[in-house]
């Protein structure tokens, strides 16, 4: 499946984005997808996944709370909420899919290319 992250952009401390992740090629619905995002220095990192039906979600530590992972099957788009942004949540956030569910990089085969967020104090 190809896929194609938006959303990113500059915000402030506090405020809020929605990143976009479009899918096309294959069925939607066959693929679970997640959100990971890595910051300037630093290895990427999970943030969140979602079953392929959205009956099933997990967010890493750091996002719960703030970050929400959700899907539009009808849409083929995968979104992730961000609330209350911190200067640490910035990153390149890339989304990936796979048939398998999982935390880590090596469960999903497809990735988009990424989409940049930057959160100034």
């Amino acid at each position: 499946v190809q896929l194609q992250a938006s959303g990113g952009g500059l915000v402030r401390a506090g405020d809020s984005l929605r990143l976009s992740c479009a899918a096309s090629g294959r069925t939607f619905t066959g693929y679970n997808m997640a959100w990971f995002r890595q910051a300037p220095g630093k290895e990427r990192e999970f943030v969140a996944t979602i079953s392929w039906s959205g009956g099933s979600t997990y967010h890493t530590g750091s996002v719960k709370g703030r970050f929400t992972i959700s899907r539009d099957n009808a849409k083929n788009t995968m979104y992730l909420q961000m609330n209350s942004l911190q200067p640490e949540d910035t990153a390149v956030y890339y989304c990936a899919a796979d048939e398998k569910f999982g935390t880590t990089e090596s469960t999903y085969g497809d990735w988009g290319q990424g989409t940049l967020v930057t959160v100034s104090s």
